[in-house]
């Protein structure tokens, strides 16, 4: 099964390097050629593929992996008349769930499969094959390009319909806010208290507190650094996301409302940290 990647960011670019180390990657297209030309550099036997329309008709699976909505769209567009009855589109990126029946909706008219298949596991969970993925779409065209998927990620599940997958990762994503203004505003009250750092953290980590974003951030926060994994802007993005969903079912959450405003803040201000837990500098 001949597939093709676009998309090759911080998270894009280890997933399709899975791909490639199974055998299964044919061609890749980035906005930026140059993270194409570094990885087919690296990867022997992967073409750079000229555009996405080039890519769409050399391959059978289409896996995306793009920051939002309208990015989306704009390269399912550029592929559009490349695309032909049979082929998959697997999109990792997060979007709304309307966004992703949309899209199916649109390629399903050219006998073209699009599932929604959002990512949960970070940065490392992407270099190191451990990832999740949120499926929804067509049952049987899910499990047509399971092994694709199988090759990047530890679990696979097929939640719904069209949508399911995007539903799901925004219940991720309210939890994630949550956890991380429990973490950052625990380890800022920490520091206010003079508490001992290693201990802390030894303590809290090897109890009922015990979470990933502090066994992988906390040492990090109180380090000030911030320089690799989720950006601010890009969980902002998704809890409005999440906001939207939480209104259409009439469900009030209350992590929402400190969540947002606290990551909006850190946006305006220009936060230059590139992983979420720089709320920690706001809670200091």
């Amino acid at each position: 099964m001949r597939t093709g990647w676009i998309g090759l960011g911080a998270m894009g670019d280890p997933m399709a390097g899975y791909l490639h180390g199974n055998g299964q990657l044919a061609a890749v297209w980035n906005r930026s050629g140059r993270k194409a030309a570094d990885f087919v550099t690296r990867h022997a036997g992967v073409t750079a593929s000229a555009s996405p329309a080039k890519l769409a008709g050399a391959v059978d699976v289409i896996c995306l992996c793009v920051s939002a909505d309208d990015d989306l769209r704009e390269v399912v567009s550029a592929m559009r008349d490349s695309l032909r009855a049979g082929q998959v589109v697997i999109d990792h990126s997060t979007v709304a769930p309307a966004t992703a029946r949309e899209l199916a909706a649109e390629l399903a008219a050219l006998e073209v499969a699009f599932i929604d298949a959002p990512v949960t596991g970070g940065v490392e969970g992407a270099k190191n094959g451990q990832l999740a993925v949120m499926v929804g779409g067509e049952a049987e065209a899910v499990e047509r390009v399971r092994p694709v998927m199988n090759s990047y990620a530890r679990l696979v599940h097929h939640l719904g319909p069209s949508g399911a997958g995007q539903s799901a990762k925004a219940v991720n994503q309210l939890m994630v806010a949550g956890i991380a203004e429990a973490v950052c505003e625990s380890l800022a009250l920490m520091q206010r208290l003079e508490l001992p750092s290693e201990a802390m953290l030894e303590i809290l980590g090897g109890g009922a507190a015990g979470n990933w974003f502090l066994d992988k951030r906390g040492r990090t926060m109180l380090a000030d650094s911030f320089d690799t994994g989720f950006e601010p802007k890009l969980l902002l993005k998704d809890l409005k996301i999440c906001q939207h969903l939480c209104k259409e079912a009439g469900f009030e959450s209350s992590v929402l409302r400190l969540a947002v405003p606290d990551y909006q803040r850190l946006v305006d201000a220009g936060e230059t940290g590139r992983d979420i837990s720089a709320l920690f500098r706001h809670k200091r």
